[in-house]
């Protein structure tokens, strides 16, 4: 079998495997004892078993925008009903083999309707669409300020310098074309960032002292600061406007930071339901109650 063979076997099992993932919903109906009204369209008899219009929509309608496309693209609704077909024989062929009967099946099949009750109920519970109000989000970028890049989106670099005749010398070399970067690594008395040459990555709130922080706000990329005067000598400054991947991940990350209080909100509904349903409920704990007290004393 060939290459180009063997892929067509790949996307047809691949098929295949997503129709069969309906066979738990098909055993559904088939143990509540239902069966297509006469009166539907037919499109097919697979041994007398009909595959009706109203069928062949609802799972046409299950299938996800990516499948369907592919669907299109490759033989539209012909090709999915050939392989409705092929899953109905394979459904018989199961029957034939008492698997519908299988009692461990069954209770998968139990569980999957239980669970589809579930979704719907909290579906309806909870209506209305989550959403974060400017104020809300705000207040969570400020709680994460430090994983966030400020409006300022600016690279910053400085240099500690022992006195104000050095900072005013090397801030004149630098404005006739002299390389800060390597100024910083020769001259700084800052230990912590001469060895990258003064760089201090992009600006955030708390990146500074109070005093460079001051002037920073002042300056635009490509400009140097006079010498600022603090306790520890006197600073250099240098801010340089930021390259696009570091704003892109900054995006990133205010869109992940977004999710998050987005989910923590959708959470917080949904234990309110849940809150609201036991408030009502009579609940009581028997034998199990000193079983489950056992197992959280352990943990």
């Amino acid at each position: 079998m060939t290459r180009s063979s063997n892929g067509s076997v790949s996307v047809v099992a691949v098929r295949l495997v997503t129709l069969l993932a309906g066979a738990i919903g098909g055993t559904i109906l088939l143990l509540a004892g239902c069966a297509p009204p006469p009166e539907e369209g037919v499109l097919a008899f697979v041994n007398g078993r009909q595959i009706t219009k109203t069928e062949f929509e609802t799972r046409w309608g299950e299938l996800a925008d990516a499948t369907r496309a592919r669907y299109e693209k490759e033989g539209g609704k012909r090709l999915f009903l050939d392989e409705l077909i092929t899953r109905e024989l394979l459904m018989q062929e199961a029957r034939k083999l008492g698997l519908d009967q299988n009692d461990a099946i069954r209770d998968r099949a139990q569980r999957y309707r239980e669970q589809l009750i579930l979704d719907e109920l909290l579906k309806d519970r909870i209506k209305a669409k989550v959403e974060l109000s400017k104020e809300e989000l705000d207040a969570f970028y400020e709680q994460h300020a430090n994983e966030l890049l400020t409006p300022l989106k600016v690279q910053v670099s400085q240099m500690l310098l022992p006195n104000i005749s050095a900072a005013k010398d090397l801030e004149k070399q630098v404005n006739q074309g002299g390389n800060f970067a390597k100024f910083a690594q020769r001259y700084s008395i800052d230990g912590k960032t001469k060895v990258k040459g003064g760089d201090l990555g992009p600006y955030r709130k708390g990146l500074v002292i109070p005093e460079v922080d001051a002037v920073i706000h002042t300056l635009k990329p490509g400009m140097i600061s006079a010498p600022i005067k603090t306790d520890a000598g006197y600073y250099l400054v240098k801010i340089s406007a930021l390259d696009k991947e570091i704003i892109q991940a900054d995006v990133a990350v205010r869109e992940r930071l977004r999710q998050e209080l987005l989910n923590e909100k959708r959470r917080k509904r949904f234990d309110g339901v849940i809150a609201d349903i036991r408030a009502k409920a009579i609940i009581r704990l028997a034998d199990a109650s000193r079983y489950v007290a056992d197992d959280v004393g352990t943990r």
